[in-house]
């Protein structure tokens, strides 16, 4: 119902209201207050304030009041905006509507708020002051998300709002592309209650409705069925999925229990609760459970392949217990979970191809003003591609922060050289296992698990030496704890059709407690060279180097010695010795070889480590500076490093291999980074096999440095500002994750998010270009059977128009000479829906996809999704 100004003024007249004898055109500044009174009385009403910006008239007997042109009332808490506003104070009845203007458009409609509300915008109004009641034409009002619009509203006294006629819509516009048509119903402070309501698109109402609702109010939490989403997977066939129920158990936790059904006899059961408590701790978990099948009915492939999900993630505010902290992340699934269900139904590549699960409970405590902590966790590991699963129950540290025992706080001028000496305490001890994970809760597998406890307490000090020398000695001691050690045997090998087969060796262990101890000495200098060559003519200015040489000297026993008792003889079953072709002395072995932290490891260290860090940055005029005189800095090389060590007392080989390291930053958009190792040995050809293959044996004697491996890769982007919004939309998911906790649905978009470059379509970025090279080159010592790896890999996106765009993700593996993982996705941008198409053309998991849905989360589950998934083999 629209009423047009000419039918609000005539509206007046049904009061009978004599002519207008007064009329003031002061303007905005007539806020005055009415106090009408009633015939011999004296009572005072509420106060009601008015302005008008064109006109202000009253009635003969000032009872009733015309504001006209951008007309205000305010009354309490209720507030009033219009081109047209009457005021009647024998009825208490306030009108108001808009204007039609001379082009046929009708203007300054009503805008209003009541209480705590928002503000609403109607054709017209009438709202009672005394009784609260009030009837509004054409309502438009936001609610969370969500926009009622059209029909009728009447208010209550009690506050209820009687609807007739209303869409309801998540699309901003007056008049909404899609909306649930509302016939009639009944809105509370917690509730929706309606008749029959349906769905209509562009003003067509579809087949899709139901008899009755109710809905939980918006801004309110309630617990609700869950309609579930429908559609049809070509192989599991149609379904419905993610229906439920929704309970909200009170002010600080929830839970969702939502349930999945295909036509083809696949199901799956989810359970998710969050939590929080304001300033102290918040988290979310999540129980997943699936059956699927993918074959023909009556083949081996239709048997169901059931698949499970632990997920539970907690996190306690800094706050809430100063020096104390308690987290979890936990992320246990079944090796075939991923694939068998589309990675939880994400349909996600890198979910899909995730092999490498860790999960971590931890419990942290600083003692003693911070110069204690202590930590206690228990964490695993898993890989779905081997089956895996390595778990650590418990694993404690304990560790004192550096201390100087010679140092006294009373110490007045230089410190002497003994109170520079510092030292501290670290405890690490941890029980733990690996296993396949199908046996991993077996008795057998149980009584497995490794446990000891290592301590270490370094002890050093550090001073400048003649000025410009940086001078640190000290030594470390170390102490192991095991609970078992173990006992070899070697077993000859066998001749078989004349050939001898290698020995083997049986491991046996020993329970009971024994210990390890080792120490190590070391002593080492480190200055700072600066280079700087000047240029007079020219736009490069000068060249600066930093050249920063280190080299240290380190000492540690043969812990090997039989006076250690660490190490034993390896014998024969017959008791012989086992001779060491190279050293042609008695084997040894460690009797903690397999324990937990292991023993002391073989053999005299005496060695020189040496490195030298190089930075290079040159020195350019700037352009961009106006006085003609500025210049800036560009990097060229930051940190290319090489590094190695000298053993004296090794019996041969006493020179390590030369490795080095660096990268060069050229740009924002642009770096380099590259690493390699340098063979310092020379090479002896000792002739061809019997294949007609060269022989080559490494010797001992030190020539020209020989490449045996490399690596270079670097990345660019042609558009670094694509990326902006996805950045921002993290940071905003990150920061509410640290404030306030997670919903499942923000945990799994903040995933996505992090996963995916293009998981934030931004259609105001026209286009963007990323790509990343890398390429390792590698060979034998001897200089024999080389490899290498070539790959380019891009992702991007372009707007083929304003509404829609292109997203795609590829590379090229020049060593296999074919493309890694590929994938397209077309977004298109329908206002207040959208629609995407993703495709994997090529791969273990090709697949397609194609969803339209309503983009507000408050109707997430309004969409209409088909997909021929990886799994489809029939």
């Amino acid at each position: 119902m629209v009423i047009t100004s000419e039918a609000s003024y005539a509206y007046n007249y049904k009061f009978q209201t004599p002519v207008v004898q007064q009329q003031d055109t002061v303007g905005t500044d007539t806020l005055k207050p009415v106090q009408p009174r009633q015939p011999g009385k004296a009572e005072e009403v509420s106060k009601i304030e008015y302005s008008a910006q064109d006109s202000t008239k009253y009635s003969k007997d000032k009872s009733i009041i015309y504001l006209y042109g951008k007309a205000r009332v305010i009354y309490g808490s209720f507030e009033l905006d219009a081109d047209y506003i009457t005021y009647n104070s024998k009825d208490n009845t306030v009108f108001a509507s808009g204007r039609k203007a001379a082009n046929g458009k009708y203007l300054g409609k009503p805008i209003f708020k009541m209480d705590q509300q928002g503000s609403s915008s109607a054709d017209s109004l009438f709202y009672n002051t005394k009784s609260g009641k009030g009837t509004v034409f054409n309502t438009f009002t936001e609610q969370e998300g969500g926009f009622f619009s059209g029909g009728q509203s009447k208010r209550q006294p009690d506050n209820e709002i009687h609807i007739k006629g209303v869409t309801y819509s998540t699309c901003n516009l007056p008049h909404p592309h899609f909306g649930i048509y509302i016939t009639k119903g009944i809105v509370t402070d917690k509730q929706i209650i309606t008749g029959p309501v349906y769905l209509k698109i562009e003003d067509i109402p579809l087949p899709l409705g139901l008899p009755f609702a109710f809905f939980p109010k918006p801004n309110k939490r309630n617990s609700g069925i869950i309609m579930p989403s429908f559609g049809d997977d070509f192989t599991r066939g149609f379904f419905l999925r993610d229906g439920g129920y929704y309970m909200n158990l009170n002010d600080y936790w929830d839970a969702k229990i939502l349930g999945t059904y295909f036509t083809r006899g696949s199901y799956g059961a989810s359970v998710t609760s969050n939590y929080v408590k304001r300033y102290k701790y918040n988290g979310n978990l999540k129980l997943d459970y699936g059956s699927n099948r993918y074959g023909l009915e009556g083949t081996p492939q239709y048997e169901p392949r059931k698949d499970y999900s632990i997920q539970w993630v907690h996190s306690q505010n800094a706050a809430a217990h100063p020096g104390t902290t308690f987290s979890s992340s936990v992320n246990i699934k079944t090796s075939g979970y991923n694939v068998n269900t589309a990675g939880g139904n994400s349909f996600n590549f890198q979910a899909i191809t995730e092999n490498e699960l860790s999960s971590s409970i931890s419990y942290g405590k600083t003692m003693a003003d911070g110069k204690i902590t202590f930590a206690a966790a228990a964490r695993s590991n898993q890989s779905t591609k081997s089956k895996n699963v390595d778990v650590t129950l418990p694993d404690m540290s304990l560790s004192v922060q550096s201390f100087s025992p010679f140092n006294s706080k009373n110490n007045v001028g230089e410190q002497k050289w003994y109170q520079k000496v510092t030292m501290g305490y670290n405890m690490v001890s941890a029980n733990s296992i690996t296993s396949p994970d199908s046996l991993l809760f077996r008795k057998e597998t149980l009584s497995q698990f490794r446990n000891g406890i290592q301590q270490t307490v370094p002890i050093s000090i550090n001073f400048t030496a003649l000025k410009y020398f940086n001078f640190n000695a000290g030594g470390t001691y170390v102490e192991k704890w095991h609970f078992m050690s173990t006992r070899q045997t070697a077993i000859r090998g066998g001749l078989t059709n004349g050939v001898v087969a290698p020995d083997q060796i049986v491991m046996d262990t020993v329970n009971g407690f024994n210990r390890s101890g080792e120490y190590s000495f070391n002593m080492g200098l480190s200055t700072k060279v600066y280079n700087t060559l000047q240029f007079k003519k020219g736009k490069l200015k000068a060249l600066r180097l930093v050249s920063t040489p280190t080299t240290s000297f380190s000492y540690r026993p043969d812990f090997s010695a039989a006076k250690y008792g660490y190490y034993k003889p390896l014998l024969y079953q017959d008791k012989t010795n086992v001779i060491d072709p190279v050293t042609n002395k008695n084997r040894l072995y460690s009797i903690h070889n397999g324990t937990l932290y292991g023993g002391p490891s073989q053999g005299e260290n005496a060695s020189i480590n040496f490195g030298l860090d190089n930075t290079l940055e040159a020195k350019v005029f700037s352009s961009k500076d106006t006085t003609g005189t500025g210049t800036k800095k560009i990097p060229i090389i930051q940190g290319l490093s090489i590094n190695g060590s000298y053993n004296f007392l090794a019996p041969e080989f006493k020179l390590s291999n030369l490795n080095f390291n660096g990268r060069s930053q050229f740009s924002d958009k642009f770096g380099v980074t590259y690493t390699g190792t340098l063979n310092p040995y020379a090479v002896r050809n000792d002739g061809f096999d019997a294949n007609g293959l060269p022989i080559r044996t490494v010797i001992d004697k030190i020539t020209v440095p020989r490449l045996v491996n490399f690596g270079l890769s670097f990345g660019y982007s042609l558009n670094a500002e694509a990326f902006k919004k996805r950045n921002e939309n993290l940071d905003n998911l990150t920061e509410q994750k640290q404030k306030t906790g997670m919903t499942p649905e923000q945990a799994a978009e903040l995933a996505q998010i992090s996963s995916d470059p293009n998981a934030f379509v931004d259609f105001k970025i026209p286009w963007n270009f990323t790509f990343s090279y890398s390429y390792y080159y590698s060979k034998l010592a001897n200089g024999l059977s080389p490899t290498s790896t070539n790959t380019l890999n891009f992702n991007g996106d372009f707007s083929v128009t304003p509404k829609w765009k292109v997203v795609f993700t590829s590379g090229v593996d020049f060593k296999n000479k074919g493309l890694s993982p590929t994938s397209f996705a077309i977004y298109r941008d329908l206002h207040c829906w959208d629609m995407n198409i993703n495709w994997i053309p090529i791969g273990p998991y090709r697949s397609y996809s194609l969803t339209i849905r309503v983009k507000a989360s408050v109707l997430q589950d309004l969409k209409l999704s088909k997909q021929q998934a990886y799994y489809t083999r029939f």
